[in-house]
């Protein structure tokens, strides 16, 4: 599933190729694509009809379109999930659910998802966390990149959580934008277990952690992104290079970049953590 380096690679897209053009018009080709918009395509559409949009944002793993007036097009990528720019007399892609044509005549918004586990819908903004967002994403806590998140907030919120980092990391009511891979990378640099019981961290070790968690979704968004297979790209279609990058995800058996320890895999939540046993042991009682 794409994390929040991918996710603000298609933002920065969007905000060069749709922000501040008005929508023609809106099909809705597969209602699933749709499924959260609960009063259905034909409304969809009409809803956005002659609307403008405004500069694309994101938090966490969900973007979102401004429109004139008080509400936005909202969208998650689930797994599959694409934001395509394309010419309107491209042929339509193979799983394309949603199509927004512009009355300047120029390139379409194109949602294609293979799986359907996206979805986009327009929704009202609310305040959360500081900042306007769409109300259906309230409840989901600030990313490390928003300039109202707050370190030493999220460091007590995290020691009182009372379970593993890891999932601490993956919880986004607490911290958004943070998935398995960069989890796992972050985890890695900060010499951190995912096991490691969160209320046995000091401070300085949860202000490391975050600031390897920023230092990895920076790499990987000036490389466009971690792409394992052609399920995500960016706006243009194209595919981003962090994978070749990462330290630890995906490398099973292979040498640690650091000190030379094959990385092991191990079961997580129906996923996969990845990790060095010589830099990353398994937790003990003591703080780090």
């Amino acid at each position: 599933m794409p994390e929040l380096p991918e996710v603000e690679v298609v933002r920065r897209g969007l905000e060069r190729w749709v922000s501040g053009r008005v929508v023609a018009h809106a099909e809705v080709l597969h209602p699933r694509a749709i499924r959260r918009h609960l009063p259905g395509a034909e409304e969809f559409s009409t809803r956005l009809k002659g609307r403008t949009v405004g500069a694309a944002e994101r938090r966490g793993k969900y973007l979102w379109l401004p429109l004139d007036g008080p509400d936005a097009i909202l969208a998650h990528l689930g797994m599959s999930g694409q934001l395509l720019v394309v010419e309107p007399d491209t042929a339509p892609e193979k799983h394309l659910r949603v199509r927004i044509g512009f009355t300047d005549g120029g390139p379409e918004l194109r949602f294609v998802d293979q799986r359907t586990f996206g979805h986009v819908l327009v929704t009202a903004m609310t305040r959360a966390g500081g900042r306007a967002v769409p109300e259906p994403i309230a409840h989901i806590a600030a990313d490390p990149f928003e300039e109202h998140f707050d370190d030493e907030a999220f460091a007590r919120r995290l020691r009182a959580r009372q379970t593993e980092v890891k999932r601490a990391l993956l919880d986004q009511s607490l911290i958004s934008g943070v998935g398995n891979i960069y989890a796992d990378e972050a985890l890695w640099r900060a010499r951190l277990h995912g096991a490691r019981p969160t209320g046995t961290l000091t401070k300085p070790k949860i202000s490391e952690l975050l600031g390897a968690a920023r230092a990895v979704m920076s790499a990987a968004l000036a490389e466009g992104g971690t792409s394992f297979d052609s399920l995500y790209v960016n706006v243009n279609g194209e595919s981003g290079y962090f994978d070749r990058s990462l330290a630890v995800y995906g490398r099973r058996d292979e040498p640690c970049p650091r000190c030379g320890a094959p990385i092991v895999r191990e079961s997580f939540m129906n996923r996969s953590s990845y990790s060095c046993p010589r830099c990353q042991p398994r937790p003990r009682r003591a703080a780090a």
